[in-house]
């Protein structure tokens, strides 16, 4: 490219209209839109409102217009079970289509919610695009989350149907997802008025009643239909996140602009063009499943891959290495914890000097803060750039990253590259006055925000307003902390509220609370993440009992890691509930998270001018010394 990135940037702040108008031309639209933005109801933008275009169009149908049916749009390797199997552009709109048919068999039209629970195989995939081939609305939930968590965004979204196969496979494990399912459904208010249930081979479930029926019976008599058209600010899914209060938050997509941004960060993020194999190694029940397994790369029209399996014992530390080598991957995009992981199970990159990395150019980071070890271990064994970027799930797409498909940076351990075109990124203080270069604070995006993002939240407008967009006023409050330095780097330090990253899964502490809250002998508790060199934050609870216990601590402590583990899920990664004497808190009864987090990584704090009894804090420290969390 001729432009530098600073005058691209420029441009995408100074003159947004023009400058996402220009970039919406690269995108199929049935009628182009003529409002490229609508600012009349801050904080409620619309981007291309009168444009009429669908994402399964882009995604599938575009492609195979333009000549290239033949091409491979998705493989799927799955080192857990042995399948391996390729799907062109023509193949894969041929089954999205007929599956599309099989939805609108059952009564599902544009507008209605279909809720999507399975593991990763190309039937998951095939579910989402078939979704929004008929402008039905999709949410995608991590397969094998937890009945209660399933059941909430059942409920909330008033999904029609429930898409889901009878198993997932984690290693040396199994997860049926039938008990999960029905226990959901019964828990839900809401219910669904039909399940699909794909049958994994080798492992078939028995279906019961007129409301189950399986994959194949759903496909009887299939044949392809049309797109259907779609007004640019209707949504493309539902995505739930974690909220504060334990209550999910429904982050929605509106389909031009996530056409038309999606689209542009596959060459100027992460520079790939068409005839580019691409991987993210993530899971399509998060947003970088969403966003880089399944459509992005298929809007550009390369070929993306769709890995079940884990960085390691998947057989082994090895099989990231494998998979580059055998499709001859340009760039991988994954969590800075699949890394520590390979890192701690093959330190000296023995597994890597087994496999032809060539093809390989540049691998990308995100999902949680990248440390500078990882980073520089991944360096300096892979021999490419190493980048790491940030972004969120309300956003879809990063806010700050190194562009090298516009100009490639030069690297800064710990600094999350600069803002992206479209993104005002800045530092406010907790008094609303901007930070100084270097200076610690609020890290906020002034509006309106890119196309691509969120327009709202699903039926929360005050709450997508209260919750984002009220602390500074005409700014998206992030809710994650640190400083811009003297070069316009970015650097995240933390997260302001109480959700925490495990293994880049936003978890609640509020909703684990909930939980823990639930056992019959424990009084209070308080939940905080804790630095963890492989999945950068563990959740830990601190348990006070009620006067009369006289049950074994462990024992109480053992029961209530079960109750997170059947009420969260496995993916909370709870597994140490330390019971106190009392907990530390402020004169208002406000409990100081914050400083025993501090204390348990070992980081300086200082004694909180509110506290109540100071001495509290010693024996936070004796018991996290106990329980051999703090080292001495």
């Amino acid at each position: 490219m001729n432009q530098k990135l600073s005058d691209i940037y420029l441009k995408s702040l100074k003159e947004p209209e023009n400058f996402w108008g220009e970039i919406s031309n690269d995108i199929f639209w049935f009628k182009k839109p003529t409002k490229i933005l609508n600012k009349s109801k801050s904080p409620f933008y619309k981007w291309f409102e009168d444009g009429v275009t669908n994402t399964c169009y882009n995604a599938l149908d575009l492609h195979i217009y333009n000549g290239l049916g033949d091409k491979i749009a998705l493989i799927y390797d799955s080192p857990i079970t042995g399948a391996k199997s390729k799907y062109t552009y023509s193949q894969l709109r041929e089954k999205v289509s007929k599956f599309a048919w099989a939805l609108r068999n059952q009564g599902i039209n544009k507008g209605d919610r279909v809720i999507i629970y399975m593991p990763m195989i190309p039937e998951a995939v095939i579910a989402m695009l078939a979704c929004s081939r008929i402008g039905a609305i999709h949410s995608v939930v991590f397969g094998g989350f937890a009945s209660n968590e399933l059941a909430n965004r059942i409920e909330d979204s008033k999904a029609k149907i429930l898409i889901t196969a009878s198993c997932g496979f984690e290693p040396g494990r199994t997860i049926e997802y039938k008990p999960l399912i029905d226990k959901a459904i019964e828990i839900s208010k809401h219910k669904p008025n039909k399940t699909i249930l794909y049958q994994r081979s080798g492992h078939e479930v028995e279906l019961r009643g007129k409301n189950e029926i399986s994959w194949d019976e759903a496909l009887n008599g299939a044949t392809e239909i049309d797109c259907v058209e779609m007004n640019a600010n209707e949504f493309a899914y539902i995505l739930y996140t974690s909220g504060t209060t334990g209550t999910p938050k429904g982050i929605v997509r509106d389909i031009g602009g996530h056409i038309v941004a999606l689209k542009w960060t596959m060459k100027n993020i992460y520079n790939i063009d068409q005839n580019d194999v691409w991987w993210s190694a993530s899971d399509i029940g998060w947003i970088v499943g969403h966003s880089y397994i399944v459509y992005a790369p298929l809007f550009k029209g390369c070929t993306t891959v769709l890995f079940e399996g884990k960085p390691v014992g998947t057989p082994d530390a090895g099989v990231f290495w494998r998979i580059i080598s055998d499709y001859k991957i340009k760039s991988l995009f994954t969590a800075p914890t699949a890394f520590r992981a390979i890192k701690k199970e093959d330190p000296n990159g023995k597994f890597f000097t087994k496999y032809d990395l060539t093809s390989f150019k540049t691998l990308f980071l995100a999902g949680e803060r990248a440390d500078p070890d990882t980073l520089k271990w991944a360096e300096s064994l892979l021999k490419v750039p190493v980048i790491d970027h940030w972004w969120q799930t309300e956003t879809s797409w990063a806010i700050s990253a190194n562009c090298t498909g516009i100009e490639t940076l030069k690297t800064k351990y710990g600094s999350a590259c600069k803002p992206v075109p479209g993104y005002d990124v800045q530092i406010l203080k907790s008094d609303g006055k901007k930070a100084i270069p270097n200076e610690m604070g609020d890290i906020v995006v002034k509006l309106p925000l890119p196309p691509g993002t969120f327009p709202t939240l699903w039926n929360a407008d005050e709450r997508y307003k209260e919750n984002y967009m009220s602390k500074y006023e005409g700014y998206y409050q992030t809710y994650d902390a640190g400083h811009i330095d003297e070069d316009g780097y970015v650097w995240i330090m933390s997260r302001t509220d109480d959700i925490i990253n495990v293994a880049g899964h936003r978890l609640s502490t509020g909703a684990i609370e909930e939980v823990l809250a639930e056992h019959k002998d424990v009084a209070e508790c308080a939940v905080l993440g804790i630095a963890d060199k492989l999945k950068g934050q563990l959740p830990i609870g601190l348990l006070t009992l009620k006067a009369g216990v006289t049950k074994k601590h462990e024992d109480i402590s053992k029961e209530c890691i079960q109750m997170i583990r059947q009420k969260i899920g496995p993916v909370a990664a709870f597994k140490t509930a330390i019971v106190v004497k009392r907990l530390p808190k402020t004169r208002s009864g406000k409990i100081l998270r914050g400083t025993v987090r501090k204390i348990a990584d070992n980081a300086p704090y200082k004694m909180p001018a509110t506290i109540d009894d100071p001495a509290i804090l010693d024996e936070i420290k004796a018991d996290l010394k106990k329980h051999n969390i703090l080292k001495n």
